[in-house]
C-alpha cells in the first residue's frame, strides 16, 4: 500500500535533517574560539612622573652631554671611550694592525688590590698613563678580543689547524699557544674601571703526560665549533658537552675551553655561537627586532621577556624610558613587573637572578650604549650584593679578556644600602646578623679599587661592616608587599638618593 500523507510528510522531513546533518565521515571544522575579554590591568603613568622623575632626567641629560663633547672630541678620556684609539691606533672594534691586542704590560706596583673572594691571588693594578709609558718604551700587551663574523672566525680555527699539522707532519707533536686566563695575569685598569686581560701566555702541549687531556680537549672543541658555524647554527654549553660526553667527562671542562679558544682567535665568546641557556628577563619601556620578530617589552606577560643568549640577532632598539632599574633578586623584579611599575614610572626592568650570566651582561652593556640613558641598582645590603654589581660594572675575571663588551660603567647605587636601615626604620626582626664570612667580605670589599674609587660607597660598606647587620630587598615586604614600588622607589627617584 502507498504511504499515507502523514508518513510521507516524516519521511521527508527525516530526510531533511539527515542532509542539514554533517556526515559521520565528514565532520564538521571546529568554531574559532571567541576572543577571550582582556584581564590586563590599565596602570597608567602616575600623576606624580614628572616630579618623582625629575633628578633621573637631569641625570639622563648629564650623560648625553658627555656623550655629546665625547663625539666631538671635546673631552679628555680613555678606552675607546677613553681615548686609547689615538694612543695605541686601535680602532673602534678594538683592532690594531689587524691584531686583537693593546699595548700594556703586566707589573706587580704598590696599589694592588684584592681579588675575587674564592682566590685570593691580588688584581695587579696599573694606571692608564702607565700603560701607556710602558708601551711606548716597547712593553707588553694587554688581551683585547674583538667582535669577528662567522667567516672571520672559521678563518681563525683554520689557522690554528694548519699550525697543528705542520707541527705534526714535521714529528713534532702539537702544542697550542694560548693566553693565560689566571689570576695573576689579570689588571684592574682604575681609567677604564674594569678587569682586562695581561700579556702572558701558556703551551699546551699534546707530548706532555699532563696537558695531552686538556689538548685534545681543546682540539676537539675547535672542531665542533667550526662545524657549528658552518651551519650558521647557534648550540648550548650542554650541547657541546653532550658531543663528547667521554671526553669530557665534565661540563666545566669544555666551558672552560670555550673561553680559551676566544682569546686564540681574539674574538669574543658570543662570536663562538656556543650560548648558555636563558637567565636574565627584561620588562618594561623598550621594544626592538630580534631575528626579525617584533618585541614590545611591555607586552609580554606579567614576568616579561627572558634575555636571548644571541645578542648578535638583536637590532633596532627602542624606548621612552628614563632609566633602567637593574635588580639583583627575581623576587624582587617580579613585585616591579607584577605593579607594572615601569609604567607609572616610564622605565626598564633587568634582573639575572642573582650572579650574571653573559647575555644579560652584553644586553645591559648593549642597550646602555646605545639609550643613553642611566643604570639605577637594587641589590641586597650585603657584601655580595655589592660583588654581583662589581661584575655588571668592572667584568669578572674569569671573562676579562671581553670585559669591553660586558661591562657597564658608572652605574648608580640606589639601593638597598645600609644607611636605609636606619633611614627607613628597618623592623630588627628583618635585619639580619653578618656571618664571620660576611664580615672578612666586606672588609676584603674595603681594599677593592671600584669601592676605593667612590668615598659614598667607602661610607656605606664601613657603616656595614661596624653594625654588622644585612638585609635583603624583601625586608621592605615588612612595610606591606607593595611598600617597595609605592613608597621607596618613588622617594629615592624624587630625591635623587643614589650614590
Amino acid at each position: 500500500m502507498p504511504p499515507s500523507k502523514r508518513a510521507k510528510r516524516s519521511m521527508d522531513s527525516l530526510a531533511t535533517v539527515a542532509a542539514a546533518s554533517p556526515s559521520a565521515t565528514e565532520p564538521s571544522s571546529p568554531k574559532p574560539p571567541s576572543k577571550p575579554v582582556s584581564k590586563r590591568r590599565v596602570v597608567k603613568l602616575a600623576d606624580d612622573a614628572d616630579e618623582v622623575l625629575a633628578e633621573c632626567r637631569k641625570l639622563q641629560d648629564e650623560l648625553r652631554r658627555k656623550q655629546i663633547k665625547k663625539d666631538a672630541g671635546e673631552e679628555d678620556s680613555s678606552d675607546d671611550e677613553w681615548g686609547l684609539d689615538d694612543d695605541f691606533g686601535i680602532g673602534k672594534g678594538g683592532k690594531k694592525n689587524g691584531k686583537t691586542s693593546i699595548g700594556a704590560v703586566a707589573v706587580k706596583t704598590d696599589l694592588d688590590t684584592k681579588g675575587d673572594f674564592k682566590n685570593k691571588t691580588k688584581t695587579q693594578q696599573l694606571s692608564l698613563s702607565e700603560v701607556k709609558s710602558k708601551t711606548s718604551a716597547g712593553g707588553k700587551t694587554i688581551v683585547e678580543v674583538v667582535e669577528m663574523n662567522s667567516t672571520e672566525v672559521i678563518e681563525g680555527i683554520e689557522n690554528v689547524a694548519m699550525t697543528v699539522a705542520h707541527q705534526v707532519l714535521a714529528k713534532q707533536g702539537f702544542q697550542l699557544d694560548i693566553p693565560s686566563r689566571a689570576a695573576s695575569n689579570q689588571i684592574y685598569i682604575p681609567e677604564l674601571d674594569r678587569i682586562v686581560l695581561g700579556d702572558k701566555r701558556g703551551t699546551r702541549s699534546f707530548l706532555n703526560v699532563k696537558e695531552a687531556r686538556k689538548a685534545a680537549i681543546t682540539t676537539r672543541v675547535l672542531q665542533l665549533i667550526h662545524a657549528v658555524l658552518q651551519k650558521r647554527i647557534h648550540i648550548t654549553k650542554r650541547d657541546l658537552f653532550y658531543t663528547d660526553v667521554k671526553l669530557f667527562v665534565d661540563q666545566t671542562e669544555s666551558d672552560g675551553v670555550l673561553d680559551d679558544v676566544a682569546t686564540m682567535i681574539g674574538c669574543t665568546r658570543s662570536n663562538l655561537h656556543v650560548v648558555a641557556s636563558d637567565k636574565g628577563l627584561v620588562v618594561g619601556r623598550i621594544s626592538f627586532y630580534e631575528d626579525g620578530d617584533f618585541i614590545d617589552c611591555t607586552k609580554m606577560g606579567v614576568g616579561g621577556k627572558a634575555i636571548p643568549p644571541y645578542i648578535d640577532k638583536i637590532e633596532n632598539i627602542q624606548s621612552d624610558a628614563a632609566f633602567i632599574l637593574l635588580v639583583e633578586k627575581e623576587a624582587a623584579y617580579m613585585r616591579m613587573a607584577e605593579d607594572r611599575f615601569y609604567m607609572r614610572y616610564p622605565c626598564i626592568v633587568i634582573t639575572a637572578k642573582g650572579q650574571p650570566d653573559v647575555a644579560s651582561r652584553m644586553f645591559l652593556s648593549r642597550i646602555t650604549s646605545e639609550l643613553k640613558i642611566p643604570v639605577l641598582a637594587l641589590v641586597d645590603s650585603d657584601p655580595y650584593g655589592l660583588k654581583i654589581l662589581s661584575v655588571y660594572m668592572s667584568g669578572s675575571k674569569n671573562m676579562s679578556y671581553d670585559s669591553a663588551s660586558l661591562t657597564t660603567p658608572n652605574i648608580k647605587w640606589l639601593g638597598l644600602r645600609p644607611s636605609d636601615l636606619d633611614r627607613y626604620n628597618l623592623p630588627e626582626q628583618c635585619r639580619l646578623k653578618m656571618t664571620e664570612s660576611d664580615i672578612k667580605t666586606g672588609k676584603e670589599l674595603l681594599q677593592e679599587a671600584f669601592i676605593m674609587k667612590n668615598p659614598k660607597w667607602m661610607k656605606e660598606l664601613q657603616i656595614m661592616v661596624k653594625t654588622k647587620e644585612k638585609a635583603e630587598i624583601q625586608a621592605l615586604s615588612s612595610f606591606g608587599f607593595q611598600y617597595v614600588t609605592e613608597v621607596y622607589l618613588p622617594r629615592k627617584l624624587r630625591e635623587g638618593d643614589w650614590i
